[in-house]
């Protein structure tokens, strides 16, 4: 891979002026060792598909597989309405400038009432459809093991898709390894990899409060808006869909890029031609997981002008 398209992917997917602050090897202890049981593991797998998104944690152990199985590793990327178009191309690319064998699956979760109705499960039912393609996939292709992302963070989140893995019997090598998003981002920096500072991702269809379908059109709508957002230098943002009202998420520290007058005007102009009536900015900022809760509203500043 050369400089110049190591730096463009960069640019790309993360900025090295918004640094992930102390994500070093240095303020990780132990992570030497654990690093070599992650290899370990896979070796012990002898063949494995991990299901691979371009996020940092599917990014880095696709290439530590590569450089551990070499051809017998090789990541198999879900496409759907759910999965930001330009994270879907930017996986690619990066798998193919390294030379890292890819799969591209055709996943058909909206095809399933079970998934669009948007229940607080919609996650195992998405993750039911993908496991069932790589099993698929797996089988006729030789490979023992299906691999995702899941590091030792993970596992005090609220994830329905886990059971779906657990189901189909889908390894999560980083969390046997003890591997912690702080590790996996320090060590997927010092083997260059440019998804090390990457902001936190979710599918699209998690900025759509339960209850609420889930339809490709909304999709759509809420990938559009966030792109644009990013375009105009917003790093981590999250555009969460209230139908006709977009809220706007984004880091504390960027809150005030929106208020300004040409800022504001050029978003309510955009988002209102993807069909948003109202677009609004939430004053507590980017929290992950954000829906509106029970016990209190947020805190909501109309930039409709």
């Amino acid at each position: 891979m050369s400089e110049t398209t190591i730096e463009h992917l960069r640019t790309r997917i993360g900025r090295e002026d918004d640094a992930t602050p102390g994500v070093d090897i240095a303020s990780c202890p132990d992570i030497e060792t654990r690093e070599a049981n992650l290899r370990a593991i896979l070796l012990e797998m002898a063949s494995v598909v991990v299901a691979y998104s371009g996020g940092v944690d599917s990014t880095f152990l696709l290439k530590v597989a590569h450089e551990t199985l070499g051809e017998k590793a090789i990541g198999a990327i879900g496409r759907s309405p759910s999965l930001p178009q330009t994270d879907f191309q930017q996986a690619v690319d990066l798998a193919s400038l390294w030379g890292v064998r890819t799969h591209v699956l055709e996943t058909e979760e909206m095809a399933d009432v079970n998934y669009t109705s948007n229940s607080p499960d919609r996650c195992y039912f998405c993750k039911s459809e993908l496991y069932a393609k790589l099993c698929e996939f797996a089988q006729q292709n030789g490979f023992q093991w299906i691999a995702d992302g899941t590091n030792l963070d993970d596992t005090g989140d609220y994830r329905p898709g886990r059971v779906a893995a657990e189901e189909r019997q889908v390894r999560s090598p980083l969390l046997e390894a003890r591997l912690t998003k702080q590790d996996i981002r320090a060590l997927s920096r010092r083997m260059g990899l440019p998804t090390w500072e990457k902001p936190e991702a979710a599918c699209l269809a998690s900025r759509i409060p339960h209850g609420i379908p889930v339809t490709s059109e909304s999709l759509e709508q809420i990938d559009k808006a966030e792109d644009f957002l990013r375009s105009l230098g917003l790093r981590q943002v999250r555009v969460r869909h209230h139908e006709t009202i977009a809220r706007i998420e984004t880091a504390e520290e960027e809150i005030e890029k929106l208020l300004d007058s040409d800022v504001r005007q050029q978003i309510v102009n955009y988002l209102r031609r993807l069909g948003y009536k109202f677009v609004t900015v939430d004053l507590a900022g980017y929290h992950r997981g954000s829906f509106v809760p029970e016990s209190s509203q947020p805190e909501l500043v109309q930039i409709d002008a």
